[in-house]
């Protein structure tokens, strides 16, 4: 078992995830909780999933009942992610919107400039 504690699905920098992956052979799954822990964006999902396409190691996510071995978990996993996706996107816009709010009612940003002018 391996575990990224305390890290976001959105960082790159996930050393457990890196070394599990390495670690995978030829007739190995790979078996995550949900499909959001693997990774954030699409993209990156596509490119895991195709590395270990070719590396013929199987996915599996349980709470999804995803199984990459299947022409329907496929089709669902591809489904799932584009509305994980959409959501992330969603999220971003609206953090955005809030944060535009805030300067325009004159709230800052940052830490305190140490000196004077």
């Amino acid at each position: 078992m391996f575990k990224d504690a305390g890290l976001s699905g959105a960082t790159t920098k996930r050393p457990s995830l890196l070394r599990c992956l390495k670690k995978l052979e030829h007739g190995d799954t790979l078996t995550v909780l949900k499909l959001d822990r693997l990774g954030r964006s699409l993209r990156d999902l596509i490119a895991m999933l195709g590395d270990l396409k070719k590396r013929a190691v199987k996915f599996r996510s349980l709470t999804k009942a995803i199984d990459t071995e299947t022409p329907t978990g496929r089709a669902m996993w591809q489904m799932i992610d584009v509305l994980a996706e959409l959501e992330r996107s969603l999220i971003s816009e609206r953090t955005r919107a809030g944060v535009k709010d805030a300067q325009r009612r004159g709230v800052k940003f940052g830490r305190k400039p140490k000196l004077t002018a």
